[in-house]
C-alpha cells in the first residue's frame, strides 16, 4: 500500500539548493531507527482486517502517532474515530496501539462489534499489571503525560487508585489514598532519563513503593534514544523524523538537544529548512518509532540535494522482535496485504 522508497539521489546531478554556507559532508543514520515491533503489529492489523473484511474498517484513535501512516490507511478504507458512537452497528473495530480503557472496551462490546485489538503488548503488560495488583489491594503512581492516549488507556484500566505524576513536581503533590500498598508504572514511550529522575523522587517519598520487575519503558523507546546518546556527539545537527502528535519522537529531538546537538524533528522531508544545514559538516538522522522509512529515504535524498556528499549507518542493535496477531486475521498468502515500509 505505500509509496516505492523514493529512489536513490545521485548528488552530483542534483542541484545544490543550500546557500555557499551549506557543507554538509555526510549524514550518518542512527541503528535503530523507525517502526519497532508493536507498530509494525498495529498496521499489520488494519491492513489485514482491511484485506480481509472489506473497506471500511474503523480504528478508534490514529493506529500509531504518524500522518503518513494514517493518511496511507486512510487511502485503503480505514476510518479513524474517537467516539464509537460514530461506528455503524456491525462494523470493524481495531484498537489502536497505544491501548484504551476498560470502558471503551465495555462499550464497544455492548455495540457489538467485531474488536481486533492492535495494543502494544508492552502497554497489555503494564495493563495486566495493574489489574493483577490491583486486585491486591495497590493503588498507583502513574508516571505519564497527561491527556496521552496510552496514559488514558492505562488509568482508564481502574476507577480510582491511579494518580498521575508529570514530573518531579508532580511527586511532591501526588496524595494516594494509603501507602502501605503503593506501586508506580509508567507510560511506555517516556525519555528514559526523565522516568528514571521521576521514579527516584517517587522512591525518595515512598520508600516502600512497588516497581515492576522490568522497566514498562519499552525496549524500543531505550534502544532509540541509546542510539542517539552515541550519535549526537559525532554530529553538528540531528534530525529527529516523526509526527508532532509522537511522544517517543518527541523525546528523541528533546535528547538530542539536552545532548548540546542542535536538533529538528520533521514529519516529512517538505520540512526540511536548508538554513539549518548552514555550516553543518556532519548530520545525524534518526526516526521515532512510528515513522516508516520511506520518510528517512525521503529526507536522506532531500539532505543531498542540500548538499551532503555521503551517508552511513552506525553500529547499533538489530532488532528482531516480532509480536503475533490477534486470532481472526490469518490470510492466505494470495491476498496478504502490501506492508507499509
Amino acid at each position: 500500500m505505500s509509496r516505492a522508497p523514493a529512489p536513490k539521489a545521485n548528488p552530483d546531478a542534483l542541484p545544490r539548493e543550500g546557500s555557499p554556507a551549506t557543507q554538509v559532508q555526510e549524514v550518518i543514520l542512527a541503528e535503530p531507527r523507525g517502526f519497532c515491533a508493536g507498530v509494525d503489529r498495529a498496521i499489520e492489523i488494519v491492513e489485514r482486517a482491511l484485506a480481509k473484511f472489506g473497506a471500511p474498517i474503523y480504528v478508534r484513535h490514529e493506529i500509531v502517532h504518524n500522518t503518513y501512516v494514517v493518511s496511507e490507511l486512510k487511502a485503503k478504507g480505514a476510518i479513524f474515530i474517537e467516539d464509537l458512537a460514530e461506528v455503524p452497528p456491525g462494523a470493524t473495530l481495531v484498537f489502536s496501539a497505544h491501548g484504551v480503557s476498560k470502558a471503551v472496551q465495555a462499550e464497544a462490546r455492548e455495540r457489538g462489534f467485531e474488536v481486533f485489538d492492535a495494543t502494544c503488548p508492552l502497554v497489555t503488560k503494564v495493563h495486566v499489571e495493574v489489574a493483577k495488583l490491583a486486585k491486591e489491594g495497590y493503588e498507583f503512581i502513574m508516571i505519564g503525560h497527561k491527556g496521552h492516549p496510552e496514559v488514558e488507556g492505562t488509568m482508564g484500566q481502574l476507577s480510582s487508585g491511579i494518580h498521575l505524576v508529570e514530573d518531579v513536581q508532580d511527586v511532591q503533590r501526588v496524595a494516594p489514598g494509603q501507602t502501605e500498598k503503593l506501586a508506580v508504572v509508567t507510560q511506555t514511550t517516556l525519555s528514559v532519563d526523565d522516568a528514571a529522575e521521576i521514579s527516584a523522587a517517587v522512591r525518595a517519598r515512598f520508600p516502600n513503593v512497588r516497581e515492576p520487575k522490568q522497566q514498562d519503558i519499552c525496549y524500543a523507546t531505550q534502544n532509540r534514544q541509546d542510539a542517539v546518546k552515541l550519535l549526537s556527539p559525532q554530529v553538528d545537527l540531528v534530525i529527529v523524523v516523526g509526527s508532532p502528535t509522537s511522544s517517543n519522537s518527541n523525546r528523541l529531538r528533546e535528547l538530542a538537544q539536552r545532548l548540546g546537538t542542535e536538533s529538528y524533528m520533521v514529519d516529512s522531508a517538505a520540512e526540511l529548512k536548508p538554513e539549518w544545514f548552514e555550516g553543518k559538516t556532519r548530520v545525524g538522522l534518526t526516526a521515532g518509532a512510528s515513522a516508516p522509512e520511506v520518510l528517512v529515504a525521503e529526507v536522506i535524498a532531500r539532505i543531498k540535494a542540500l548538499g551532503a556528499v555521503s551517508v552511513r549507518k552506525m553500529d547499533g542493535i538489530q532488532e528482531t522482535l516480532k509480536f503475533p496477531l490477534p486470532k481472526g486475521l490469518k490470510l492466505e498468502d494470495s491476498v496478504a496485504p502490501r506492508h507499509i515500509s
